[in-house]
């Protein structure tokens, strides 16, 4: 298998989609082994679980002579958002109201500055201006964890309203996301992703794959379709473009991964400590 996937992307990958259902807890031997078939090696495994947990995202524990990693508070959180968006089955309903964050992060924390605006992408808002950014969709929960966790509680201001204009909602979503990109990003999944789910249902009907590819397979889809998390920010539907591509995308992700799930959990339950 060619290491086409960053390391610590796919490690986030494994605990979103598995370790998380088995107590959120795996012996790093396990997590070497699964890594393995997508072509990492102990050392690049070893280095990225050492950076996450750096990051705050896993915390170790030692069992005799063995080092066990779980998801931390802050890790358990990502997860939990990442997965209700990643499985998620429509586009939210919208309340009407936007949420406005805008902050004030001094020059000598430029890098605090950054963090935050990758995290804000991250969490679906949009840059309406240098520091300002918007979202329609309830983030309150998201926007307080983020302040705690940046301890930036004296540079940040929160606000809920309506938008009373000058134009229309929808040139608001067009100065703040490139929804056309999203759209064809989308496009591109759909072809690739549509001929490999056909060749790989013929597959397993006919019983010619194995429990280690499904796995491979499956982790693989989740991976590259978990990159739509930070492009494409969820809008409701009220506010989403007439030939939007997400909805069908999204379907076709969960059918591939109903196909694939059975088998590759079964080559995770072999391999799992």
């Amino acid at each position: 298998m060619d290491n086409q996937f960053n390391t610590r992307s796919m490690i986030f990958t494994l605990y979103g989609d598995y370790v998380r259902h088995y107590g959120n807890v795996i012996w790093i031997g396990s997590l070497i082994g699964l890594l393995k078939e997508f072509g990492h090696n102990e050392q690049s495994v070893r280095a990225a679980i050492s950076r996450m947990s750096k990051q705050g995202w896993v915390q170790s524990e030692k069992r005799g002579n063995r080092s066990y990693y779980s998801l931390t508070e802050q890790g358990k959180a990502r997860m939990e958002e990442a997965s209700r968006r990643i499985y998620q089955t429509a586009a939210p309903h919208w309340d009407g109201q936007w949420r406005m964050l805008i902050y004030n992060i001094p020059e000598h924390k430029r890098n605090l500055r950054d963090e935050l605006r990758k995290e804000l992408v991250w969490s679906g808002f949009g840059s309406l201006s240098n520091s300002c950014w918007i979202t329609p969709n309830p983030l309150e929960e998201q926007v307080h964890r983020m302040i705690e966790k940046y301890d930036i509680s004296d540079y940040v201001t929160f606000f809920k309203g309506t938008y009373e204009g000058m134009g229309k909602a929808e040139d608001l979503i067009y100065q703040c996301w490139d929804l056309d990109e999203v759209n064809d990003k989308y496009s591109e999944f759909i072809k690739e992703y549509s001929e490999k789910y056909y060749i790989d249902q013929h597959l397993i009907e006919k019983g010619s794959m194995s429990d280690g590819e499904c796995f491979v397979k499956c982790a693989s889809l989740v991976h590259q379709y978990r990159k739509f998390l930070f492009i494409d920010p969820h809008l409701p539907e009220e506010l989403l473009p007439e030939k939007w591509l997400g909805n069908s995308a999204q379907t076709l992700f969960n059918d591939y991964h109903d196909l694939l799930q059975p088998r590759a959990t079964r080559f995770f339950e072999g391999v799992f400590e």
